[in-house]
């Protein structure tokens, strides 16, 4: 699969790394330029590229950068991706970082909020995952305790293509509702940062609050 990734820090630099030992086909890009990744790219082999181009015949794009830096981005980035290219969505909104983000404040999940700034739907998932453990944690499928990561998205077919990536990443991939109800697997919620396996994923989407701890407000 031909990967566009649209930030090189933690996740994206992780997944370039997971993606490529794969044998998928990464192009990365970061806001400093792909001279900033020739390192990255030496070590996986992925294609370092400007922002603008990252996605350009991508099946699949994944947006991994902080809030604030998502109205910033080129217009029309994703024009060029694949027909039907699914769009992933790895952010969280940390008000101390990204600024007050009215709408988010007000109650719209975080990836709701990014899929109305890009005009396309997208998928949200690997962001209650610490990059560290997505990078050595992966296991296969049936290991008693395997991690499970949450997939939300609102087209099935979209979605479907996510959790196959996250199952083929060494993880067991659990359908967490619409991007309505992404909120259940923002930062504070039980299932954030927590490495729960399937059942304990599932309890802890089922238990979540909609309500946002003071430490992620703005």
């Amino acid at each position: 699969m031909r990967i566009g990734i649209i930030g090189a820090g933690n996740i994206g630099g992780t997944l370039t790394r997971r993606f490529t030992a794969l044998g998928h086909e990464v192009v990365v890009a970061n806001s400093r330029g792909p001279q900033t990744l020739e390192d990255l790219a030496e070590e996986t082999g992925a294609t370092a590229a400007d922002a603008s181009v990252a996605a350009a015949g991508a099946e699949l794009v994944v947006v991994t950068i902080p809030e604030k830096a998502i109205p910033g981005l080129p217009a029309g980035i994703l024009d060029g991706a694949a027909p039907g290219a699914v769009i992933v969505d790895t952010g969280n909104y940390y008000p101390q970082r990204d600024g007050r983000i009215a709408e988010i404040e007000e109650g719209m999940t975080e990836s709701r909020w990014v899929s109305r700034q890009l005009g396309r739907p997208v998928v949200k998932a690997f962001n209650n995952i610490r990059a560290q453990h997505l990078l050595e944690l992966g296991r296969p499928a049936g290991t008693p305790g395997r991690i499970a990561l949450p997939v939300a998205g609102d087209e099935p077919e979209a979605k479907a293509i996510v959790m196959r990536l996250v199952d083929e990443l060494g993880f067991d991939p659990v359908d967490a509702g619409g991007i309505d109800e992404s909120w259940r697997q923002q930062p504070g919620s039980p299932v954030y940062a927590t490495d729960l396996d399937a059942r304990g994923v599932r309890a802890a989407l089922g238990r979540a609050s909609p309500e946002r701890g003071r430490d992620f407000r703005a």
